[in-house]
């Protein structure tokens, strides 16, 4: 067969040209290509277009270069399209605390006594302000049937520190507020959010892993299993949020306590926390008494004349190059990201520590993790090392990705609650089943005897 490039002839489509007098020549296949491509190149642009005109900005791409490290397309993280999309196009529905018996209890304890200004204080803080951002946030909907996912608000640390319900009490009145919820129980949990903002995590409620452990679970705590004998944090399902650093200094604006330049702090390095037992703390203030002009350790005073208040607190962790985070209580600590905000480099020494958004933040550009087993004289011996110059850049980084740390509105370009939707929006499934549900030749979703999902009724046994 001969080739189109082969002779300049139109070719004979039979009884088609009857209709259609005009040949096809070179000329026409050239325009026709050029027509196509111009079509699919303009088509890519006009998509990229409307992406970047929604009024919902992906949020992080942060990569490695040859020598500088990370680039930053601007100062406002981006997420990559690649498993997240091009825009966030979530629907989220809250429950209301009247909607569900039980849910009240596990915001404001038995009898209704804790107050939610009492609850933004602190680790636990997050908690409360997941669920107050969620509310106010575009991405909410006031009807079920369209949801993506579903969102189950409980302050229920705070409530515990503050006396309000017991061990056994959360875990009862969790499950009485699961057996509630028809949409629980048609997804087996699996569209349900939930939080719990300290290093206990899902523990909290003793039985998450029969009852949630298919459920979104949002933490800072990656890691249990130096008390529990299993995690109940799931890297493929859960997500990893950030600690809740204090308002005064995450406020816009000046913070209460500004960062010093490099060549006014004191140390080298700090550890601003208390013992608890616990080693790597014990061998850095053994540490800081070999080297107390390079390592401070102040003994933490938390009541009496001597209480280390939140700016005195602040005031001493900027006053190192180096703030050094080691574990406590459980592997993640709060220590790490106030680090960012009075500019101090964090080092890292917890070994089973999980970090928030890394598809998106290179924490190797921002911060040192170091070996727990290593903590020594050899470690300050390192960050010593370090020139100022590469701190200053280490630095200078962090300013452009602590927004991520910060919760503050959807609508702002950067923050921590934009961060968990795009993470969330990975985790909405667009069918839903559960072991619990079945489905008909019509489309219809019904239970184990054959009940249609709208007449479920409570209470209901759960998957």
């Amino acid at each position: 067969m001969a080739s189109l490039s082969s002779s300049s002839k139109p070719r004979n489509f039979g009884a088609y040209n009857h209709y259609y007098a005009t040949p096809c020549t070179r000329t026409h296949q050239i325009g026709a290509l050029f027509l196509v491509v111009s079509t699919f190149f303009l088509t890519r642009l006009l998509d990229q277009w409307s992406s970047e005109s929604n009024s919902v900005t992906p949020v992080t791409d942060i990569h490695r270069t040859s020598s500088s490290g990370i680039t930053i397309d601007s100062d406002i993280p981006r997420w990559p399209e690649r498993g997240y999309g091009s825009h966030l196009s979530l629907k989220i529905y809250v429950y209301d605390e009247n909607e569900i018996e039980g849910l009240k209890e596990l915001m404001y304890g038995r009898d209704g006594s804790v107050k939610t200004t009492a609850c933004l204080k602190g680790q636990w803080g997050s908690q409360v302000k997941i669920h107050k951002l969620l509310m106010e946030s575009k991405f909410r909907t006031s009807k079920k049937e369209e949801a993506d996912l579903f969102f189950v608000p409980a302050y229920v640390k705070c409530v515990r520190m503050l006396g309000g319900l017991n061990d056994k009490e959360i875990n009862q009145t969790y499950v009485k507020v699961l057996s509630q919820m028809p949409y629980f129980r048609r997804s087996g949990g699996r569209d349900h959010i939930f939080v719990f903002p300290s290093g206990a995590g899902a523990h909290l409620f003793r039985s998450w892993s029969t009852f949630i452990n298919r459920s979104i679970i949002l933490t800072p705590e990656g890691d249990r299993t130096d008390k529990k004998d299993t995690t109940a944090f799931n890297t493929w399902k859960d997500i990893i949020i950030p600690g809740n650093v204090d308002d005064a200094m995450t406020k816009n604006g000046q913070p209460d306590v500004q960062p010093l330049p490099l060549s006014k702090r004191k140390y080298l390095a700090n550890y601003l926390g208390r013992a608890q037992g616990k080693a790597g703390r014990l061998k850095l203030i053994d540490l800081s008494k070999q080297y107390p002009d390079k390592l401070e350790c102040p003994d933490l005073k938390f009541s009496g004349t001597e209480k280390f208040g939140r700016t005195t607190y602040f005031e001493h962790l900027r006053n190192a190059k180096f703030c050094l985070a080691p574990r406590g209580e459980s592997s993640w600590t709060l220590r790490f990201y106030e680090s960012f905000f009075v500019e101090c480099v964090p080092v890292l020494l917890s070994d089973h520590a999980e970090l928030p958004f890394q598809n998106v933040i290179d924490y190797a550009q921002v911060s040192i993790k170091w070996p727990s087993s290593r903590i020594g004289a050899e470690l300050l011996d390192y960050l010593a090392s370090i020139p100022d110059r590469d701190i200053e850049g280490m630095i200078d980084r962090g300013r452009k990705i602590r927004c991520l740390f910060v919760y503050g509105p959807d609508s702002a370009p950067c923050s921590a609650i934009k961060g968990i939707l795009w993470e969330l929006q990975r985790k909405a499934r667009h069918f839903q089943q559960s072991t619990e549900t079945f489905w008909l030749h019509n489309g219809s979703v019904v239970n184990r005897d054959l009940v249609h999902f709208s007449s479920w009724r409570p209470p209901m046994p759960l998957p």
